[in-house]
C-alpha cells in the first residue's frame, strides 16, 4: 500500500472566503427586522452562514436572488454555502452565474477552483486559479490551489513552484496554514525522490503545527523511503496517538515493524487496521490490509519446540 498520506484541500479556502464578500452583519435580522428586501434576505444569508446553518443560509440566498436576479454576491456566498454541504456541481453553478454579472470577481473563480477540485476536474481548477492570480496575483490561496490540482495531476515540479509562490504571500503569523503548505510540498518533494528537502517540509510543518497527525505520518513515510525504520515507528507512534482511529496509519506502522522483523507487532497493527476498515466499509482497503497479514504470517519464521 502506498505510505504516503495525500490529504487534500481540506475547506482551507471555504474557511477563510466565508467572510470576503460581505463582513457579518451589525444586527441580528432574526430578532429585529423582519426581511422583506434582497439586501435584508442577503444579510441574513450571511447570519447564518456564520452559525454554519447552511441550509438556511442558501434558503436566504435563493430569496435575495428571486427579488433581484443579479445580484452577484448572492450567487457567491451561496456557492459557499454549497461548498460547505459538498454541492459541488450547484457551487460550480452559483459561481458561474456570479462571474457572469461580475467579471473581476476574484473570489468566484477561487471557489470554482475548490468545488471543480474536489470533482476531480484539475485542468478546469488549475484554469479558475489562473484566472484568480490574474486578478489579484497577491493572493496565496490561488497558488496554494493551483499547486495542489498540479500535485493531483502528477506534476510535482509544477506544484513545487506553485507551494513556494505561495509560502512568498501568505502572512508569516497564520501558523496553521504555512503548515499546510510545508506539508504538502514535502509530498510533492517526496514523490519526486527528493527525501533530505521532502524531511525538511515535514519537520517545519510539525514546528507550525505540532498537533496535526499529518505531518508525522509524513515525516514516518519519509524515514521509510530512506530505509530508517526505527524513524518510521516513531513518527508512526506520533501520528496515532493524535488521531488513534486512521487505519492507513496502523498499516504503515505495521510495514514499518515487518521491515524490522518484530512480526507480532506487525500483525497487531494490520489487525487493527483491518477492523477500522471494515467498520467503515471501505473494502478494498480491508481486503488489502488481510492479504498484506497473509504475507506477513507467511513470513514468519517455523519454529521447532523439542519437548
Amino acid at each position: 500500500m502506498n505510505c504516503c498520506y495525500r490529504f487534500v484541500f481540506s475547506f482551507i479556502s471555504v474557511a477563510i472566503l466565508i467572510f470576503s464578500f460581505v463582513s457579518a452583519p451589525a444586527y441580528s435580522l432574526t430578532t429585529s427586522i423582519i426581511p422583506t428586501t434582497a439586501e435584508d434576505f442577503f444579510k441574513l444569508g450571511i447570519e447564518k452562514m456564520l452559525y454554519g446553518n447552511y441550509q438556511g443560509a442558501i434558503q436566504e440566498f435563493q430569496l435575495a436572488i428571486e427579488q433581484k436576479q443579479d445580484f452577484a454576491a448572492a450567487y457567491s456566498n451561496r456557492c459557499l454555502a454549497y461548498l460547505n454541504i459538498q454541492d459541488y456541481q450547484n457551487a460550480i453553478a452559483d459561481c458561474t452565474q456570479a462571474i457572469n454579472f461580475s467579471p473581476q470577481n476574484a473570489e468566484a473563480y477561487l471557489n470554482r477552483g475548490v468545488a471543480e477540485y474536489r470533482l476531480g476536474y484539475y485542468e478546469a481548477a488549475i484554469a479558475d486559479d489562473e484566472q484568480a492570480i490574474a486578478l489579484k496575483p497577491t493572493d496565496f490561496r490561488a497558488y496554494y490551489n493551483r499547486g495542489i490540482a498540479n500535485a493531483s495531476l502528477e506534476k510535482y515540479q509544477q506544484a513545487i513552484i506553485d507551494y513556494n509562490l505561495a509560502l512568498s504571500q501568505i502572512p508569516h503569523t497564520d501558523s496553521p496554514l504555512l503548515a499546510d503548505i510545508y506539508n504538502d510540498r514535502g509530498l510533492a518533494r517526496l514523490e519526486l525522490g527528493d527525501i533530505e528537502n521532502a524531511m525538511f517540509d515535514f519537520n517545519q510543518a510539525i514546528r507550525l503545527n505540532a498537533v496535526d497527525y499529518r505531518a508525522y505520518f509524513n515525516r514516518g513515510c519519509a524515514c521509510a523511503r530512506s530505509e530508517d525504520y526505527s524513524g518510521a515507528v516513531n513518527n508512526f507512534t506520533k501520528a496515532i496517538r493524535l488521531n488513534p482511529s486512521d487505519g492507513s496509519t496502523y498499516v504503515a506502522r505495521g510495514i514499518a515493524f515487518h521491515r524490522l522483523g518484530y512480526e507480532q507487532a506487525a500483525i497487531a497493527d494490520l489487525l487493527k487496521a483491518a477492523d477500522y476498515f471494515g467498520y467503515r466499509g471501505e473494502k478494498f482497503a480491508y481486503e488489502k490490509t488481510l492479504s498484506l497479514i497473509k504475507t506477513v504470517q507467511g513470513q514468519i519464521p517455523f519454529k521447532v519446540v523439542v519437548a
